[in-house]
């Protein structure tokens, strides 16, 4: 199964991939895509379970990992570099493990090779209990959910997943199968009898944000540079994105 995905910029520049983060899309990624393609030939795929791209009950790193292996084969390409932010910088991580004859270079956003407490299952749970046979816009739905996920910038993120279809309002996600595979989200797979990735790599992380630390990435990533970016949270890319960027094509266009 192919995932849909969106392209910026000429096909003769070098390849960059930008994986997107658990209930996001593709278009989450459009503004960093477009200032991005100037330089690269920029592909944002929709993750399997997210956005247009296919429901599959499996998801976890392996699985998204092999999508992405199939999605560059299936686009020709032979070296690409990788941008991922959250979910889709684990999905990266793995990759670059697994195959990393693939990788020119690596840029993880905010998240490490390490399995987090955190659960989803409060924000799962929240958007289910939306009765969607009831409202007839989006601000009654941003009103439900207002108790349980008080951040505003949170609730519209996610209320991009409520679609508008038929005359009625439906989840774009399948919020079953988030449910049960927020677990693997959360979590990363065994690393001890993995080989350190030594290719080009850096981290950039918010300073306000707790994902990630030096220690996690040392033994796994030796070679990586950790950039923190100040007044930035998990959300880096949308708090300070003309810094985020920069530093992005900066590392990007390094020889």
């Amino acid at each position: 199964m192919k995932l849909v995905f969106e392209e910026f910029g000429d096909s003769n520049n070098p390849p960059l991939i930008i994986l997107h983060g658990f209930f996001a899309s593709a278009r989450n990624w459009r503004s960093v895509a477009e200032k991005l393609s100037a330089q690269f030939h920029v592909y944002v795929p929709d993750q399997r379970n997210h956005g247009a791209s296919f429901h599959d009950p499996a998801m976890d790193y392996p699985t998204m990992a092999a999508d992405l292996l199939t999605f560059i084969e299936q686009q020709a390409l032979t070296k690409v570099s990788l941008l991922g932010h959250s979910m889709g910088g684990k999905v990266a991580m793995w990759f670059a493990f697994n195959h990393p004859d693939y990788i020119n270079k690596l840029i993880v956003a905010d998240i490490a090779p390490v399995s987090y407490t955190h659960c989803f299952n409060a924000t799962v749970g929240a958007l289910k209990s939306v009765p969607l046979a009831q409202i007839s816009n989006r601000k009654q739905a941003d009103d439900f959910l207002a108790t349980a996920i008080p951040e505003l910038s949170y609730r519209q993120f996610l209320l991009q997943n409520l679609v508008l279809v038929n005359g009625g309002y439906r989840w774009r996600v399948d919020l079953d199968i988030f449910q049960h595979a927020a677990p693997a989200i959360a979590a990363f797979p065994n690393t001890d009898e993995l080989t350190p990735f030594k290719g080009n790599a850096l981290f950039i992380a918010g300073e306000q944000s707790h994902y990630v630390k030096a220690g996690d990435l040392s033994q796994l990533f030796p070679t990586a540079t950790l950039n923190i970016v100040a007044e930035a949270g998990h959300w880096l890319h949308v708090q300070q994105p003309t810094v985020f960027i920069t530093r992005v094509a900066d590392f990007l266009m390094q020889s």
